[in-house]
């Protein structure tokens, strides 16, 4: 088999790794980078990116070819309790379908992308990463998410004493019979906080699409929760039946209290595959974009020295950049309840620190 060389090996082209990918190219390194699935391809997500994303990447909201939904409000509140409304006035965000923005960005990457390729074996000869038996680069990046086989190779064990979020989402074209008794705006995304704060619920409409999710903090019953959840929103009249979807899962770890080790020789880690999730909204798309730039400008200064002690600027880079280590703090019950009885300006600090990345 034909070994394949490059600069930078990639393994996954979600928005980390394509947000990687390119500030390297655009250096003058050849990257690329591989993923396990075609794109444009599926991911669970609710699905919406903030205005310091599109900055970072340097690209223009106005520019994107696709469904492209503004956000100017939202409407919060606990699960069965009252619910408060922002109104912002101006887009403060941005909802879009996963599979296309995904791909969108890979193509603005602009590099050698290998799909569908799932990463099995990983080793090292002499100073070069092989991957595959054919991919070769001395260093890797792992960017393919929570059960990323780079992080693994690293010593990450998701399930195995990793204390995780887990979350179901189910995102679908709007039924025609829903359209005129479905009271979800598009500017509004609904997110409902569960009462221990442990988690939240989401609804979210975009276009003709719906996206309606929960996610918590090492939850063992996750299914039943999401069944309980969608009940209630039918209930409360947030939705006219049950939606005719699969509500598809997924995992990832709060930059807060992530333990993964995130560089070694001639690797790194970024998105969730390090674990840099946002504490309180679990927000991955804007961590994994800054990681991947951060990771970027840690290769491109290390002038091609790639031992762990020379990538180590990475890890404080990430700490300082995304709170990584930093203590999130678990409130009971009664003081999440109380946090929302604060008064306006409360709520909209959770609003704008947890969901807008202010």
């Amino acid at each position: 088999m034909t070994e394949e060389s490059s600069d930078v090996l990639i393994v996954g082209g979600g928005p980390a790794g394509s947000s990687c990918a390119r500030a390297l190219r655009r250096e003058g390194l050849k990257v690329r980078i591989l993923d396990q699935k075609r794109f444009p391809r599926d991911k669970v997500c609710a699905g919406w990116v903030t205005p310091s994303v599109w900055s970072a990447l340097e690209l223009k909201p106005k520019r994107y070819p696709h469904l492209l939904q503004p956000i100017r409000r939202f409407r919060v509140g606990l699960m069965h309790g009252p619910m408060y409304e922002f109104d912002y006035a101006e887009c403060v965000s941005y909802g879009i379908r996963r599979c296309e923005f995904d791909a969108w960005l890979l193509k603005q990457a602009d590099v050698t992308v290998s799909t569908p390729e799932k990463v099995g074996q990983v080793e090292r000869i002499g100073a070069q990463w092989r991957i595959n038996g054919r991919f070769t680069a001395p260093v890797v990046v792992g960017a393919g998410g929570h059960f990323c086989p780079i992080a693994r190779f690293m010593g990450a064990r998701p399930g195995r004493g990793e204390r995780a979020v887990h979350a179901q989402e189910a995102e679908f074209r709007i039924p025609d019979s829903w359209k005129a008794e479905l009271p979800i705006d598009g500017d509004r995304p609904e997110l409902y906080f569960c009462p221990d704060f442990r988690g939240y619920g989401w609804v979210f409409r975009k276009g003709d699409y719906l996206n309606i999710g929960l996610g918590r903090i090492d939850e063992p019953g996750l299914s039943s929760a999401v069944r309980r959840f969608v009940d209630w929103l039918i209930a409360s009249g947030r939705l006219p039946a049950a939606p005719n979807a699969d509500f598809r899962g997924h995992a990832y770890l709060l930059a807060s209290t992530s333990k993964r080790d995130i560089v070694a020789d001639g690797m790194l880690l970024i998105g969730d595959a390090a674990g840099l999730a946002h504490g309180l909204s679990g927000e991955g798309i804007r961590p994994a974009v800054e990681s991947g730039l951060l990771a970027a400008q840690t290769l491109l200064e290390a002038n091609g020295d790639y031992r762990k002690a020379r990538l180590a600027g990475y890890v404080s880079a990430i700490e300082r950049h995304l709170g990584r280590n930093r203590k999130r703090m678990e409130p009971p019950a009664w003081l999440a309840r109380l946090v929302f009885r604060l008064g306006p300006m409360t709520r909209r600090f959770i609003v704008e620190q947890g969901f807008l990345g202010a």
